[in-house]
């Protein structure tokens, strides 16, 4: 089970920038959705990048689905030459994304995100039109297709404070 808030403070107390798409922002958003991931886009700039792995080091990052006992180490260089990872850590199971399909890099998407403190941290969420197109860009079901209950009586299963101008 993924420790979203453990995730999430870990990335914040390092001061990596980054942006939360995939059904975590679903679920930000009003979404029934359940995900056992947090999906976020990373800014790919040297020292964000030198932040992430510090950040990351000591949770025992690992490829998902990938057999234990591989050569992997998540530092800065592995970071530099990849660009998308699927990681499981001891807090559980997390994307890092250089680039997500139907949006772009951080720079990209980072217009397109807002501010909300969430299991006690402060962290960009994408908007939700553009979760909506990274979604059916990546070919998965949204909250906005009927396939997902959205709406009052689709409550968010996380502590998210919405933002006073957001109804």
């Amino acid at each position: 089970m993924t420790d979203f808030g453990h995730l999430l403070r870990v990335l914040s107390a390092h001061d990596v920038r980054f942006v939360i798409i995939g059904g975590f922002a679903a679920t930000a958003h009003g979404s029934a959705f359940l995900t056992v991931d947090l999906d976020i886009v990373y800014d790919r700039s040297p020292d964000n990048v030198e932040r992430l792995a510090a950040a990351l080091a000591p949770l025992s990052p690992y490829l998902r689905g990938a057999p234990r006992g591989l050569p992997f180490r998540l530092d800065v260089e592995t970071i530099h030459n990849g660009l998308n990872f699927t990681l499981t850590t001891d807090a559980g199971d997390l994307d890092l994304l250089g680039e997500a399909v139907g949006g772009g890099s951080y720079p990209a998407i980072l217009p397109r995100s807002e501010e909300r403190d969430v299991l006690g941290c402060r962290c960009r969420f994408v908007d939700l039109e553009t979760l909506i197109r990274l979604k059916r860009a990546a070919g998965r079901p949204s909250a906005s297709d009927g396939r997902r209950p959205t709406g009052p009586a689709a409550r968010p299963r996380v502590d998210v404070a919405v933002p006073s101008h957001a109804s």
